[in-house]
């Protein structure tokens, strides 16, 4: 071992990924959970780089290239999380929680070229690598990949394979389509992020109860909980697609906005601008401005000039208070989620799930 390099405590992992003090591991319950945990999280990366390599020579360097890129592996945090309500990280667990992970990242390939998207974990995204045909092609052999690691696992496993990936397209095509004539386009919108976050969020969820012989009683319960915090999660990045360059998303400010990717923040002007000047003031600017604009300087061969409206244009969004209004439906539907758990015995795991959607809306990337 290279003495350079400091090993960090068992537990720092878990703590870091739930934005938690170790300190909350206070009982000798807590920290046994915690070490399983992250042990469990470092087979479960060992797997991911395994199942994403390919012997074909372009398939390996794609299909690695946003699994090396990083990523907060909140997938299988929970179905390991979870899985402590029964015998824990059992080598079924492990699997399912491999291929929900692959399936999350194949479905980041595909996301990246129907929005267009210029980065992903701050790198440039595959299809500005390879082009579109090869990034497509990519998610589909790590859809492969995912579905051949539940087969292992039996029909049970590959029937909630096929539906969560029935419930990702789905969310895809009516996000893409758009609202029904006459349909509400918030209510749509929350429907598509439950099918395109909310689903695979509740599949790791019931992974962990289905995979570790958990009680079948406490199944629908975290099944509410990961899709309530699913559609949590997204509003929260909504929120993070406007904030002033300098977090840490490795995404320009207003990267959806740019791409013309609908957001709750401007569906809730849209409605806004209806009977407020104003807010139809900064509608037709972000119109204007905003959906098109190029992200850097550089791509412009000109002036900043419209770099730098756009940029305003997107501060004034994000202090708006349609932002703020965002925020608050994130927080209900994180508190919603408690509140599914709530049939769950108290104990550490409990504790860490309720810390969980705390930290879900308190995050800035």
């Amino acid at each position: 071992m290279n003495p350079s390099v400091q090993v960090p405590r068992r537990g720092s992992k878990l703590a870091s990924s739930l934005g938690i003090s170790e300190r909350i591991f206070s009982t000798s319950e807590d920290r046994a959970m915690a070490r399983a945990i992250d042990e469990g999280l470092e087979r479960v990366e060992a797997g991911l780089e395994r199942e994403a390599r390919f012997a074909d020579p372009i398939a390996d360097v794609a299909g690695r290239y946003l699994l090396e890129a990083g990523g907060k592996r909140v997938r299988p945090l929970l179905t390991l999380l979870i899985a402590r309500l029964g015998q824990g990280t059992t080598d079924d667990v492990l699997t399912a929680a491999q291929a929900i992970e692959l399936t999350h990242l194949a479905s980041l390939y595909h996301d990246d070229v129907m929005d267009e998207a210029d980065k992903r974990r701050g790198v440039p995204t595959a299809q500005n690598v390879w082009g579109n045909s090869v990034a497509i092609l990519t998610g589909d052999l790590l859809f492969a990949r995912a579905s051949q690691l539940m087969a292992q696992l039996g029909d049970r496993a590959l029937k909630l394979q096929a539906a969560t990936f029935e419930r990702l397209v789905l969310g895809q095509m009516h996000e893409t389509v758009g609202p029904a004539e006459g349909e509400d386009e918030i209510e749509h919108y929350i429907q598509v992020l439950a099918d395109k976050t909310g689903a695979l969020i509740a599949a790791a969820a019931r992974a962990g109860i289905s995979f570790s012989g958990a009680d079948p009683t406490l199944e629908q319960p975290v099944v509410d909980f990961g899709e309530r915090i699913g559609i949590a999660f997204q509003l929260v990045d909504d929120v993070i697609d406007l904030a002033p360059t300098g977090d840490d998303t490795g995404k320009v400010p207003g990267t959806d906005l740019r791409a013309g990717v609908v957001t709750l923040p401007l569906l809730k002007l849209r409605r806004l601008a209806a009977t407020d000047a104003a807010a139809a003031s900064l509608l037709e600017r972000i119109e204007l401005d905003v959906v098109g604009a190029p992200a850097s300087a550089d791509a412009l061969d000109a002036d900043s000039s419209v770099l730098a409206r756009a940029e305003l244009t997107i501060a004034e969004l994000g202090e708006h208070p349609v932002t703020q209004e965002t925020i608050d439906e994130a927080q209900r539907w994180a508190r919603w989620a408690v509140e599914a758990i709530e049939p769950l015995p108290a104990g550490s795991v409990k504790k860490a799930l309720t810390k969980f959607a705390d930290t879900i809306v308190e995050r800035t990337s």
